[in-house]
């Protein structure tokens, strides 16, 4: 179990609750969101501290859930240095092999909106993020800052996925990948190698976790992160490593 402190302190912070709002993941249930007031700049060191603590950024916000009488939603992490990958996953390294790589700076680019635009509605009518937009792009996955990052995955020239990811002090932080819906890239599950990818990059620099958000048991949409082992899990103010069931 490790330590969820801060290496250094940091100085007094604002926050907000939202209203209780519908959960985006378990039907019938209410939601809280606690959010950093929304006029600090989310800059590397403070992102840095509160990630430890469970928070996500989405945009320049930097949140976490807050919700009174659940508990579901655990914030999740790879441990790089103890993760191997299982025989599926080390086909799908091979299955793209002939992918190119490629991290730009979290800016507004049209091709990557285009692709973006085309996967939710295919892949996510039915969900909240449905219709898409410029400003709801924008506002989610775009951000001037040098920690905030956008992989994009290339097939022979074609852009086919892009896995928004924050470079944090202790780790990456993967934010959303959107694909390529069509059905003769399926075999390829370009979400999983966008993270399987993120693990080796974060194994080459040297950083220690990747983070996955938050993993909620009873959401299907979630259950491939437990596809990543060994998993940690966030208790309280410490992470502990999760024994599969």
């Amino acid at each position: 179990m490790s330590s969820n402190a801060p290496r250094q302190p940091i100085r007094d912070l604002r926050f907000f609750l939202t209203v209780p709002h519908a959960c985006s993941y378990l039907e019938g249930r209410e939601a809280t969101t606690l959010f950093l007031d929304p006029q600090e700049s989310p800059g590397g060191s403070v992102y840095d501290a509160l990630a430890l603590l469970g928070f996500r950024r989405s945009g320049r916000h930097l949140y976490r859930p807050h919700c009174e009488g659940c508990s579901a939603c655990i914030s999740v992490r790879i441990p790089v240095a103890d993760f191997t990958p299982g025989r599926t996953q080390r086909k799908l390294y091979r299955r793209n092999a002939d992918l190119e790589v490629r991290v730009r700076p979290a800016l507004f680019d049209a091709e990557h909106y285009a692709l973006y635009a085309h996967y939710i509605r295919t892949r996510h009518a039915d969900g909240d993020m449905y219709p898409p937009s410029h400003e709801q792009y924008r506002t989610f996955l775009t951000l001037d800052q040098d920690y905030a990052r956008l992989m994009e995955l290339r097939l022979d020239g074609r852009l086919v996925a892009v896995s928004a990811f924050d470079q944090l002090e202790h780790g990456l932080s993967a934010i959303y990948t959107f694909y390529d819906p069509a059905p003769e890239l399926e075999r390829r599950s370009l979400g999983t190698f966008a993270v399987l990818t993120l693990v080796e990059r974060a194994r080459a620099q040297g950083l220690p976790h990747v983070y996955l958000g938050y993993w909620i048991e009873e959401c299907r949409k979630m259950a491939y992160k437990k596809a990543f082992q060994p998993l940690e899990v966030l208790e309280g103010r410490h992470w502990r490593r999760l024994i599969p069931t």
